[in-house]
């Protein structure tokens, strides 16, 4: 195994959830997942949000015993080397054949909630027999804890995080645990 750059362990202030944690927390949300939707009728559809939700999704989806599909979709919040949100925006279509199926929507953050918010009304709007959502982090924050999610993996507080798909100008995604960017390196 190739060894990581020495400057991304370096930029990171301090881990806030580990490798091992998350493995085991992925396999107990793909565990009351596949309980959840085990014996519904209609098809499973995940619906990864690109590009933060693709680490998350391939290790979920890889815990679901069910015959599913993927339909990809890319929203923007956090333009280029912004820390704060900027407003959700669906680019591009979304997947195709939500009409009948059950959606769940996987993200790697759930931070102000416009994202899960805009999903799911679109999703609902297409015609989807269902739409839940899962993600990996939930800050600890009013507008998150209000927004609706059904599976949500670690509540972390309000900082700016990245790991594990999460990035800084799309960077450190590669991280295999989450950690707190140190304030330095935000430019």
């Amino acid at each position: 195994m190739m060894p990581r750059s020495p400057r991304l362990d370096h930029d990171i202030e301090r881990v806030l959830v580990d490798r091992a944690a998350i493995e085991q927390r992925v396999a107990e949300l793909g565990e009351r997942i596949a309980s959840d939707y085990a014996g519904r009728e209609g098809r499973l559809l995940l619906v990864p949000v690109m590009t933060g939700g693709l680490v998350f999704a391939a290790d979920l989806m890889r815990q679901l015993p069910h015959r599913l599909r993927l339909g990809l979709v890319t929203v923007s919040s956090y333009p280029g080397t912004s820390t704060e949100s900027r407003g959700a925006a669906i680019r591009g279509a979304l997947p195709a054949g939500l009409e009948g199926a059950h959606a769940l929507i996987i993200d790697d953050i759930l931070d102000t909630g416009r994202t899960l918010t805009l999903l799911r009304h679109e999703i609902i709007a297409k015609g989807a027999a269902s739409v839940a959502t899962c993600v990996l982090v939930r800050k600890d924050k009013p507008e998150a804890m209000a927004t609706p999610c059904e599976y949500s993996g670690f509540d972390i507080p309000d900082e700016f995080v990245v790991g594990y798909g999460l990035d800084y100008d799309d960077e450190y995604r590669n991280l295999p645990y989450i950690g707190v960017l140190r304030r330095e390196v935000i430019r």
